[in-house]
């Protein structure tokens, strides 16, 4: 039990990689503060954890909006007493060409990825200070930020800036024994590509290793950077993708 005593929150984890974060969490002993902007989704998450035994509560909202960000906090401290872990793992990748893309694809890509993570540490790094006790944040890259990739600049800057963001922030967070990391993903097989029969094919001849993650792939690799063996470990980031930015093809359908 790694996580015995310790409290998590983890945003956009109704499904995929931020559900198998916050379930994992929870079978090894943390309270877990699940979050995501479907109600249902969040709820149908949160009661899937506790049936199998964790300890887990739904808190749906959307995680752009700093005033909401702040109840959370609050609603974590009051219900399970501290926080000691957050996942920024909530965000939103829209596609488009980039002499076409529209600012308000924009903003939104910006307002989630970037406003979202930026404050959720910020408030959460405040209430770590306060306990005293150190904390554990991570944030949620992707190869993207790594790497070009078709029809994703925006999205790949929020990326490649929540990196520098968890360097920058060694220098404010480490006095108080609060580590921040970033994990990059990569091709992943979630709910969300299940829709694709060519997803699995494509990203399974272009990887090195001959297949997507899944998300116990990244989620073994988040909860390595949260726990008490990774306390040495900040300003990192750790990419999961079976070795493609090694090469980085792009996935292109019918080669």
């Amino acid at each position: 039990m790694t996580f015995q005593s310790q409290t998590a929150i983890v945003t956009g984890a109704g499904i995929g990689i931020g559900f198998a974060i916050a379930r994992d969490l929870a079978r090894q002993g943390a309270s877990v503060l699940l979050n995501d902007l479907d109600e249902a989704v969040a709820h149908r998450a949160a009661a899937t954890i506790r049936q199998e035994g964790g300890r887990c509560l739904a808190y749906p909202g959307d995680v752009s909006d700093v005033a909401f960000i702040e109840s959370m906090v609050e609603k974590a401290v009051a219900e399970f007493g501290k926080l000691t872990i957050v996942v920024a793992n909530a965000g939103i990748t829209i596609f488009g060409d980039f002499f076409d893309y529209q600012p308000a694809n924009f903003q939104k890509v910006v307002d989630l990825n970037l406003r979202g993570s930026f404050f959720l540490t910020q408030l959460a790094a405040r209430q770590m200070r306060a306990q005293q006790e150190g904390g554990s944040v991570l944030l949620m890259s992707s190869v993207t930020g790594h790497q070009a990739h078709p029809g994703l600049a925006a999205y790949g800057m929020t990326k490649a800036a929540l990196e520098m963001l968890a360097k920058n922030l060694v220098l404010e967070l480490s006095p108080y024994g609060i580590n921040i990391n970033a994990v990059a993903p990569g091709a992943t097989q979630t709910e969300r590509t299940l829709d694709d029969p060519t997803y699995v094919p494509i990203w399974s001849r272009i990887t090195p290793m001959g297949r997507p993650a899944t998300v116990d792939d990244i989620s073994n690799a988040a909860l390595f950077l949260v726990s008490p063996q990774s306390r040495h470990i900040t300003g990192q980031s750790l990419v999961v993708d079976g070795g493609w930015t090694a090469v980085s093809p792009p996935p292109i359908a019918g080669e």
